[in-house]
């Protein structure tokens, strides 16, 4: 029988045991979405986030934001991770990238925060 660690990484670890701590559900539920083994961790491309998001949005990923298809929009985007082809296409859109610890700073009650997954 393999015994699950949980993740590894210490910054991943503390901002897990922040976000468990917080009183709204919405950083509670990211918590529980990144604590999971990282083969079945959320993958999100720009794609989704073009699709789903408007003008001036924040969107949350509880994991990581993959390069794959265009933004057109400016948007606020806030994830675990981001590929290096996201950073430039999300940076080229006029948009914000933000880590989720800067955006529970930001929004502690989590209002206004659109969630893709």
């Amino acid at each position: 029988m393999v015994k699950r660690t949980g993740p590894t990484n210490p910054y991943l670890k503390s901002l897990v045991r922040e976000l468990e701590k917080s009183d709204s559900a919405i950083w509670q539920k990211t918590a529980e979405k990144l604590v999971k083994a990282t083969r079945k961790r959320v993958e999100v491309n720009l794609s989704d986030i073009n699709r789903h998001a408007k003008d001036g949005d924040v969107v949350l990923v509880p994991g990581v934001v993959l390069g794959s298809g265009s933004l057109q929009k400016s948007v606020s985007v806030a994830a675990w991770k981001f590929s290096g082809s996201a950073e430039q296409k999300i940076k080229k859109a006029k948009g914000k990238i933000l880590t989720i610890g800067e955006l529970v700073k930001e929004k502690p009650k989590g209002t206004d925060v659109k969630v893709i997954a």
